[in-house]
């Protein structure tokens, strides 16, 4: 009892503690200038709190893993997690070894660690997961837990040098996707089969509540890898990712994040690398992605679950990372219905024949929603597909995505930026006439090989300082 009453007042002292830096940061941000948006990043990056532990430790082996790869320590790790989490938290011990288990759900001030060479390669059975409550693609519902999952939690990590394997490829997870190059074979049912996607959508267009959204068995909606739901203070640092069934880090209505010397390397359908959703103060630093969809993809939900939730993602911040292979290097959208703002992205590499675009706002007059204030510094661009920047308020898939709430989007900024080899165009922009994109602005940007600088429809005030596109200077365009 008096070990409960510990945990309890710890976990209430840190959050009321980041409740206090984040008024203080709040505080101080209103007044710093807009003109210097880069010590407003600092600001927030100083009221993020850390993560701390108690020096104990909780090894695996201790509660009858074996590292085989074959034997199930589902309830192992179940064992090791609780009895660190009523012990006053510490460090849960994945020595090095293979691993085999079904989902890992954590607890308050559990530091779930992995040592080198350690590697937890997680079940394909669908029956191993249970039902929770989640989120696919920006509308929440009743699902597969994801392989790692958190729920309402405080003070929580994942570390270490060892390796998380969803163990998905064309023979079981991604054929669930319906896709022809994932393996998807005649007689099995997809994500977008009608009853399963659509019927989710229509679910939260009707406003049915998430407890009656279940979905799971037969349904075909795969799992998120790293899921943090309604979380606070969490730390996920230096780990690799591999072979993920769908999204693969993502925290959803999480605040104060820091993703730090992570690896992502996983080529599946909408095998986006971080997806923050309906998440403020989020760090992401340091960190390499190699991806089958965006690296990283910030949300704020879809369509009228998006409008429900009404929570923005705001204050995200990428530093120092590597993109290669993906849709995007840092994408806003398309699930954004709750609008983004105060996005930071400075000093990254991005580089592969295979990334599609450096920056990316997607959106559509279904999402709605307003992204504004983006600022970008400091890339080196190897080889982008398409385009440097892509800004559009017509993102189509999955048939018309055509409504009547009319996004915004405005204040992007790109900063000393070089690219070596730039696609199609150096800015691709599209709004609407009674919306058009506003304030785009590009400062010392130098862009070689691109097809052409621009091609703009309903863009309202860019300006091009100091830029250059296949070394001819671009000029502003005067509206």
């Amino acid at each position: 009892m008096i070990v409960n009453k510990i945990i309890a007042f710890r976990t209430v002292l840190i959050t009321s503690v980041a409740a206090l830096l984040i008024s203080s940061c709040a505080k101080q941000t209103a007044k710093v200038s807009d003109a210097n948006p880069w010590k407003k990043m600092d600001l927030i990056i100083k009221s993020i709190p850390q993560t701390q532990f108690p020096d104990k430790t909780f090894n695996i082996k201790d509660f009858g893993a074996v590292a085989d790869g074959k034997t199930s320590n589902t309830l192992a790790f179940e064992k090791a997690i609780k009895a660190c989490a009523n012990n006053g938290g510490g460090r849960v011990l994945v020595p090095k070894g293979k691993y085999l288990t079904g989902p890992i759900h954590l607890e308050s001030n559990v530091n779930l660690h992995l040592e080198d060479n350690a590697e937890i390669l997680f079940s394909i059975n669908p029956k191993e997961y249970p039902m929770v409550h989640t989120s696919w693609e920006g509308t929440e519902l009743m699902n597969y837990s994801p392989l790692i999952y958190a729920r309402n939690k405080t003070n929580v990590a994942i570390t270490g040098k060892g390796t998380l394997n969803g163990q998905a490829d064309a023979t079981n997870w991604w054929i669930w996707s319906g896709g022809k190059d994932y393996g998807w074979k005649k007689g099995i049912p997809s994500q977008n089969d009608p009853e399963n996607r659509e019927v989710l959508i229509e679910m939260a267009e009707k406003g049915i509540p998430v407890e009656e959204r279940i979905f799971g068995e037969g349904r075909y909606l795969r799992p998120n890898f790293i899921e943090f739901f309604e979380c606070n203070t969490v730390l996920v640092k230096d780990i690799t990712v591999i072979n993920a069934p769908f999204w693969i880090l993502h925290p959803i209505k999480t605040n104060n994040i820091i993703i730090d010397g992570v690896t992502v390397n996983s080529h599946g359908p909408n095998n986006d690398g971080c997806d923050p959703e309906y998440s403020q103060n989020v760090l992401i630093k340091n960190c390499t992605f190699n991806t089958g969809d965006d690296c990283i993809a910030i949300k704020s939900g879809r369509d009228a679950d998006g409008r429900r939730v009404a929570i923005l993602s705001k204050n995200i911040i990428v530093q120092n990372c590597k993109m290669i292979d993906g849709h995007g290097g840092v994408v806003m959208g398309s699930e954004i219905s709750a609008g983004v703002n105060n996005v930071f992205v400075e000093n990254c590499v991005m580089d592969s024949p295979n990334l599609d675009r450096a920056i990316r706002i997607k959106t559509n007059s279904k999402r709605g929603g307003v992204v504004e204030d983006v600022y970008v510094r400091n890339l080196e661009v190897g080889t982008v597909k398409e385009c440097v920047l892509r800004v559009t308020m017509f993102y189509n898939v999955y048939g018309s995505q055509t409504g009547n709430f009319i996004p915004t989007v405005r204040n992007i900024n790109l900063e000393n930026i070089t690219v070596k080899n730039g696609g199609k165009y150096g800015v691709w922009a599209e709004g609407y006439e009674e919306s058009p994109v506003e304030n785009i602005t590009l400062k010392n940007v130098k862009i070689a090989k691109v097809g052409k600088p621009y091609l703009l429809k309903n863009v309202k005030n860019i300006n091009f300082i100091n830029t250059n596109a296949n070394e001819k200077k671009v000029e502003t365009i005067k509206n």
